[in-house]
């Protein structure tokens, strides 16, 4: 348990870490994005000042001075629009063939979109018509194609940093996986070897003893729990390679586990089963999903704490297969529905935190079925509940 809330705390600091890098990077890629801002800005300013001085423009105004200010604006689009808004000048303004069939709709349009967004510089004029008026004309301007791609960089960049950790993250996983597979799969195979030579050993020295001893009640007893290893070699040698699944009876496969499970409660613990069939057939492997539902029993007996409950539901769903499994126990927090099936995981002191892990991987590697925490409340229980499909599509029912 220390080891995993170690393991997760280690994954959360970098996600934290990584987290603090991209807001740094966005905060100095916007605070670029308001320099360049400001100059362009400016920059209108200046082009403003040189429109206003041609307007103005006498025998001792310097045009060529003027005439170059206005000509170096290559880059930001530019509209100066009179007091109504009507369109007198435009500069760099790249209109699509549809805007060019009414231009100066268009350019009114950009130029108030412009001026909404606070990108214009007033420029007062003088009109001689017999007699001096003041007036005014706005000089509205876009993005540059500079501070555009700059805007857009920040996201750029983003998308970059969150394909790169998915890509990375996921690579992670995938390696870890193929590392767990090769663990489950040498220690499977490992202890099904192990328990070989002692389970042949044993049915052999059964045979002496009822040989000997005919008439002895111990003798039968033996004899179902070396059925009962040669049972749990099968399941561990089937570990790491496809098992071979058949049609079977699921309400028989459950009932079996659980017969087995009830000689091995508590007195305290009562276990209660709800089959709506009397039969469902469905496609698995019954050595390994019996596993299953003995991993859950066995989980359920350790959360019950003194007297309790444990039902086994069976019934037909949407074209599946349903199994809760419900305790009376401690229950499990909301926040580890999921930890609660990874490897290592357990509340535990002896425990290795193998079980669910391992129901998992037979529910879903092995049978293309579901398992999850179906419902939890802490100091009332849990259930678990299994999704198996059903040949056909819901046609499992004999």
């Amino acid at each position: 348990m220390r080891w995993f809330d170690r393991i997760r705390q280690i994954k959360h600091i970098l996600i934290v870490v990584a987290l603090l890098i991209v807001a740094a990077s966005l905060l100095v890629s916007h605070k670029l994005i308001l320099d360049m801002e400001r100059e362009e800005y400016q920059r209108m300013e200046i082009w403003a000042d040189a429109m206003r001085a041609l307007n103005r423009a006498d025998e001792h105004t310097d045009l060529g001075l003027v005439l170059k200010v206005i000509n170096g604006n290559n880059n930001i689009p530019v509209i100066v629009v009179d007091g109504n808004g009507r369109p007198l000048l435009s500069r760099n303004v790249k209109l699509s063939n549809k805007e060019k069939a009414d231009s100066v709709e268009s350019l009114m349009k950009y130029a108030a979109m412009w001026k909404a967004s606070g990108n214009y510089v007033r420029m007062a004029t003088d009109t001689k018509d017999g007699k001096r008026v003041k007036s005014y004309s706005d000089v509205c301007y876009g993005n540059s194609r500079m501070l555009q791609r700059l805007s857009l960089y920040p996201y750029v960049q983003l998308s970059v940093v969150l394909v790169f950790v998915a890509v990375v993250v996921f690579a992670l996983m995938a390696f870890k996986r193929a590392e767990q597979d090769k663990v489950w799969v040498g220690l499977s195979k490992e202890t099904a070897h192990q328990l070989g030579t002692p389970i042949s050993s044993l049915m052999a020295w059964t045979e002496v003893l009822s040989e000997t001893y005919p008439d002895s009640s111990l003798i039968p007893e033996l004899g179902n729990d070396v059925k009962r290893l040669q049972l749990i070699a099968e399941r561990f040698s089937k570990i790491g390679s496809a098992p071979e699944l058949q049609p079977a009876d699921i309400v028989a496969v459950i009932d079996n586990a659980v017969e087995y499970m009830s000689h091995r409660k508590s007195n305290h613990v009562e276990m209660i089963r709800y089959y709506e069939k009397d039969k469902i057939i469905t496609v698995l492997n019954a050595a390994l999903f019996e596993w299953v539902i003995e991993n859950l029993a066995k989980n359920a007996m350790d959360a019950i704490q003194g007297h309790g409950k444990i039902t086994f539901h069976v019934f037909e769903e949407r074209g599946k297969v349903m199994v809760d499994v419900s305790d009376t126990g401690k229950g499990i927090p909301r926040s580890k529905y999921q930890s609660v099936f990874t490897p290592g995981y357990t509340t535990k002191q002896r425990g290795w935190g193998l079980g669910l892990s391992l129901a998992r991987r037979i529910v879903e590697d092995y049978h293309h079925g579901k398992i999850y925490v179906l419902y939890s409340e802490i100091n009332k229980g849990t259930t678990f509940r299994i999704e198996m499909p059903l040949p056909g599509g819901g046609k499992g029912r004999a």
